[in-house]
């Protein structure tokens, strides 16, 4: 009974390591929603890989194809700012001075090709004053 204890106890520390280990790196390995364009320039690491940048859509350089499908913009962060050309359907609160996500990864020209653009709409998520009150 004993020898069987203690292969049951050294099965399940065996386990135990390798669940541990498992989630460890996947959980260091995610927890990075997104790069903010600052951080993005400034680690070439980001430059060879798919990634989701945050920033601010600026009025330089913005053009939207008249189909709705391409949209070629510059996006900002607080020190520089990122060329993206994304491909696919423009989401409605898309346009200068917007809070977006591009997720994609930069070509050799470093152009940040995008295929997944997701607009922020702060407004609709922020609380309103508890004196305001709704018109009927």
């Amino acid at each position: 009974m004993t020898l069987i204890r203690a292969k049951l106890l050294a099965a399940g520390i065996i386990l135990a390591i390798a669940v541990g280990y498992l989630g460890l790196t996947g959980v260091s390995s995610g927890w990075v929603y997104f790069v903010d364009v600052d951080k993005y320039l400034a680690d070439p690491q980001y430059k060879h890989q798919r990634v989701r940048i945050h920033g601010t859509v600026a009025a330089e350089g913005f053009e939207v194809s008249s189909a709705g499908l391409t949209a070629n913009f510059r996006l900002a962060g607080n020190g520089g700012a990122v060329p993206v050309c994304y491909r696919g359907n423009i989401p409605d609160l898309f346009g200068v001075e917007k809070s977006v996500v591009v997720e994609g990864r930069a070509d050799a020209n470093g152009v940040f090709q995008a295929d997944v653009l997701m607009t922020k709409c702060a407004s609709k998520y922020e609380p309103g004053s508890p004196h305001e009150e709704k018109q009927p």
